[in-house]
């Protein structure tokens, strides 16, 4: 089953939200939807959710027009919270598991599972106005897909948690994959899509600056980024050719590189035939990509 994104286009009157947009995510993918705010990655959520009309273009899922699936089949954790402040933990997800076509009886196991795994057996009785923010964000993300959708859309999921809760819905995330659930969702921690996305789209004011997987993404920029532990002075790194740039951080230096070809040069000057403890040729993050494609400017 893949999710397709023909060519879509919303407009607003004179202002266009999301450009010509295409891409593909298949079954069981962890996809990562990007891009500044009003980008037009909450547009696009929608319009796959339904809750909007495509200008022009079309969505899919499994062949289907995306009106004309089952809703259940979706799941959908929005940016704006909203659970119901003065019922209970439990209740929450049975209310929402039940509105999804669910039985009770057929949602206690889920129910249990995802209250221990996500560290809330001493909330269950509470009510959702006592809980931490993080808490409630866990209620709610669970409330997303306690009815087991096929294609599930996170918007923001890691904002507000702290770095254990962070690492609970990670492995959430790549538990559910590993059932098969097709995930959708957009962070602006790029170091969380780096760690989970196969497949990304870069939105930049509606319009894609790329569709397709990090790695092609990252091989457009070639491995430029060079660590360096060296009692070297900087200037005279800075000096070398193919150098474009000089950072200087704890116990050594990061270089940025016009292309990966200088290395070699690079590191026969830097060591000098002799032994030296670090020098590391890498791609560039997807954080100093992102930067890169979205600000303009080049690193």
């Amino acid at each position: 089953m893949t999710l397709s994104i023909n060519q879509v286009t919303k407009r607003y009157q004179d202002f266009v939200a999301v450009d010509n947009l295409s891409f593909e995510i298949e079954k069981g993918e962890i996809f990562g939807l990007i891009g500044q705010n009003g980008a037009g990655k909450t547009t696009t959520f929608r319009m796959i959710l339904d809750l909007q009309e495509t200008t022009e273009g079309t969505i899919t899922w499994d062949g289907k027009n995306i009106n004309a699936i089952d809703r259940n089949v979706l799941g959908y954790l929005p940016e704006e919270r909203g659970i119901f402040p003065t019922m209970k933990v439990e209740e929450q997800l049975y209310f929402f598991g039940e509105l999804r076509g669910k039985h009770r009886k057929d949602l206690h196991k889920e129910v249990d599972y995802w209250i221990k795994r996500f560290e809330l057996e001493d909330k269950r009785k509470a009510k959702a106005e006592t809980l931490s923010k993080g808490n409630q964000q866990k209620v709610q993300l669970i409330a997303s897909f306690i009815h087991q959708p096929e294609f599930l859309i996170l918007d923001e999921p890691f904002s507000g948690l702290d770095p254990v809760n962070k690492d609970l819905l990670k492995g959430a995330i790549l538990e559910l994959k590993d059932k098969g659930t097709t995930i959708l969702f957009s962070s602006h921690q790029m170091e969380n899509v780096e760690e989970l996305c196969d497949h990304l789209c870069l939105l930049k004011r509606g319009v894609s600056l790329f569709a397709g997987s990090l790695l092609d993404l990252k091989k457009q920029y070639g491995k430029t980024k060079l660590m360096v532990r060296s009692d070297i002075p900087k200037e005279a790194l800075a000096n070398l050719n193919g150098v474009k740039d000089v950072q200087v951080g704890k116990e050594q230096y990061t270089l940025t590189l016009e292309d990966e070809s200088y290395a070699q040069s690079i590191f026969d000057f830097v060591s000098n035939g002799k032994y030296i403890e670090k020098f590391s040729l890498d791609y560039l993050s997807l954080d100093e990509i992102f930067k890169d494609k979205v600000g303009g400017t080049h690193v």
